[in-house]
């Protein structure tokens, strides 16, 4: 078993179920490889499975604007508390489920359309989170630990398979 690196805890869920749709919370979710979180209508897209927002840099946004916004404004699925945005290709836990970082989630212009500067708020250090893909299915809770693991050791090259052999 993998031995984890830091620890932080889930404190929200959501989905959005419509195209336009408000974010619905939820205590606990099933996340899929095929569909990513249950129920929202993003899952599909492999690359974006799974949108991680951490508290760290939605504060620090929030901050910079002067006000206090939900984080649901973000329209990310999952809130985590007490780690900051791990880069590309970092492999993090949540509950039963295993989630690959595949890149930062870029603020777009419908942020200004929820509070006036909230997208070039969320453009540093990545404050807008994470898109993610599953690796591994489960169910996720509310209050359920979230871990940044090592890094997966770095695939062996098709062009010499044998490079990573003794």
């Amino acid at each position: 078993m993998q031995k984890a690196e830091k620890t932080g805890r889930l404190a929200g869920i959501s989905r959005i179920e419509v195209k336009g749709g408000r974010p619905v919370a939820l205590a606990e979710v099933a996340i899929s490889r095929a569909s990513g979180v249950e129920g929202d209508i993003h899952g599909s897209s492999q690359k974006r499975q799974v949108a991680v927002l951490f508290r760290d840099g939605w504060e620090a946004a929030c901050h910079d604007l002067g006000v206090v916004l939900p984080w649901t404004i973000r329209r990310a699925n999952l809130f985590v508390d007490g780690l900051s945005a791990p880069p590309p290709g970092s492999m993090i836990s949540v509950g039963d489920a295993v989630l690959q970082v595949q890149g930062e989630t870029t603020p777009c212009f419908k942020m200004d359309d929820r509070y006036a500067g909230l997208q070039n708020a969320l453009k540093p250090d990545m404050r807008g989170g994470v898109c993610c893909s599953v690796v591994q299915a489960g169910l996720v809770r509310v209050g359920d630990a979230v871990k940044k693991l090592p890094s997966a050791p770095a695939p062996v090259s098709q062009e010499n398979p044998d490079e990573l052999r003794s």
